[in-house]
């Protein structure tokens, strides 16, 4: 048998200490947070910088495709937001120089979120591109 009407107080008064906690804390936070990091909060978030794009690509392609991106060749900002060539490995063979590899051009809003993607080329990894001219 259990004595609920002794803990019910006891309990109530943790997840009350808990909740000042993470309020607590909340306001700590936000107090450390500089005029302009305020200022994106207030409109709905902030610009990445280049380099949280360039995860955030990574990561997307590789999520909707299941392939590995490799690299990144080319990185731009757009007015409507980024574009990305992002090589991934498409098929692995043996000898290594012979897997297939292919180079994706990857559409992304301001907020580095993926709006769209199509492979442009594909070629063998040993190979030069033709398209370099070397």
């Amino acid at each position: 048998m259990t004595n609920a009407k002794n803990t019910s107080p006891s309990q109530s008064s943790r997840e009350t200490r808990k909740t000042q906690d993470s309020e607590d804390s909340q306001e700590s936070q936000d107090s450390q947070e500089s005029p302009g990091d305020t200022e994106r909060h207030a409109t709905g978030g902030r610009r990445p910088n280049p380099l949280e794009v360039l995860r955030q690509a990574r990561a997307q392609l590789a999520e909707l495709t299941g392939l590995t991106p490799e690299s990144v060749s080319s990185f731009e900002q757009t007015e409507d937001g980024w574009s990305l060539e992002v090589e991934v490995l498409e098929l692995t063979r043996v000898p290594d120089t012979m897997s297939l590899m292919a180079g994706y051009q990857v559409e992304l809003d301001p907020e580095g979120q993926l709006t769209g993607y199509r492979r442009v080329r594909r070629y063998e990894r040993g190979r030069a591109d033709p398209r370099s001219g070397r």
